[in-house]
Order: C-alpha cells, then structure tokens, then sequence
C-alpha cells in the first residue's frame, strides 16, 4: 500500500509544472471530491428503495385493509396490534444492521513490523508465503488457498482468518464476509468513511 501511495505521489510530482504544485493539485483533487460526494448520496439509494417499500407496505395493510376492508373492530384491533409489533421487530432489525458496523480482524493478525517489512521486501512468493507461515503458526487459521497458501490482504496488510474477505464497498476486511450485505452495512461504511 505504502509503494502504491509513493507511485502515485511520484507520478503525480512529474505531471505536475514547476512552480504551479498548488493550483494542479487542487483541480486533481475535485473529480475525486465529487465522486465521493455522488457515492455518499447513491448509497442512500438502497436505504430510500426500503424505506419507500415499507412505507407503502404499511399504509396498504393499515390503511386499506384494517381501516377501510375490515368491518369488525375486534378483528381490526387484532390485525393491527400484531402488525404493529411485528412492524417495530422490522423496524428496529433494520435499523440495527444499517448502523451496527462489520466485524474486522483483531490485531493479533497484523504483520509485526520485522515481519511486514520483511514481506515488502521479499519478491519471491515462496519466501513470502514462509514468514506469513511463521507469523501464522499461532493464530487459528484452518482455511488456506487452494496451493495451501496462507492468504494475506494487501491493502489491509493483514492475515486473513477464516470466512474474512476484502469488502471493496468497506475497503477493509470483514469476518463472516458471507453474512455481509452490501446493500445494508456498505452504504453507512462508504458514507463514514468518506
């Protein structure tokens, strides 16, 4: 990650003209300036779909079948008190898995510092794939790659546990990565970390 950002930094150092640095910088700084203004609000897209959807939903079931088709009080009274508590249950659901954010991997996955200066410098897979063996030893790991290999995040810089994968909505790991929804967890992820 740390190489990627000196590239970029190196190559944007030549593209830009001597004695305007300020200027070019900050018109190269606008397109990604808005384009993370339109991720955060199309991420509210999905959020706006659900909410439109339950909303309907509930006007259909309570107003149009338990005010205006249901004749009997008792049984509107019925209707609506389980409705309305299953309504709540939903309700209070999807809030909490919106706003609840994704389990990332604790720190006893990290690369030690000698050990992840180590992998940077090493351009042998084979030899890469040796110390995150070594850094791995202790760490309860039981899924490989299919070639065996321990799987490591670049752009986390860290060992992958089981059922941990890359989120590219997140840009971090997630634990559990199969019970991760994007359209619920991404979008307030994108939107904070913007």
């Amino acid at each position: 990650l740390r190489k990627r950002q000196e590239q970029q930094e190196a190559a944007a150092a030549r593209m830009a003209p001597a004695g305007g640095g300020g200027g070019s910088a900050a018109r190269k700084m606008a397109p990604s300036h808005v384009l993370k203004c339109c991720q955060r609000v199309l991420a509210w897209v999905p959020v706006a779909f659900i909410a439109l959807v339950v909303a309907w939903s509930y006007y259909a079931y309570v107003v149009e079948l338990c005010v205006f088709t249901i004749t009997s009080t008792g049984e509107k009274v019925v209707y609506l008190v389980i409705f309305h508590l299953s309504f709540v249950m939903f309700v209070w659901s999807y809030w909490k898995t919106i706003f609840t954010s994704p389990a990332s991997p604790s720190n006893e996955f990290c690369l030690s510092k000698s050990d992840k200066e180590q992998y940077e410098k090493e351009e042998r897979p084979e030899s890469q794939q040796e110390i995150l063996r070594r850094a791995a030893k202790d760490l309860p790991i039981y899924t490989t790659t299919a070639s065996r290999a321990i799987r490591y995040c670049d752009r986390c810089q860290l060992i992958k546990p089981d059922r941990c994968h890359h989120c590219s909505a997140c840009d971090l790991c997630v634990l559990k990565m199969d019970h991760h929804c994007p359209w619920f967890v991404c979008f307030f992820f994108s939107v904070a970390c913007l």
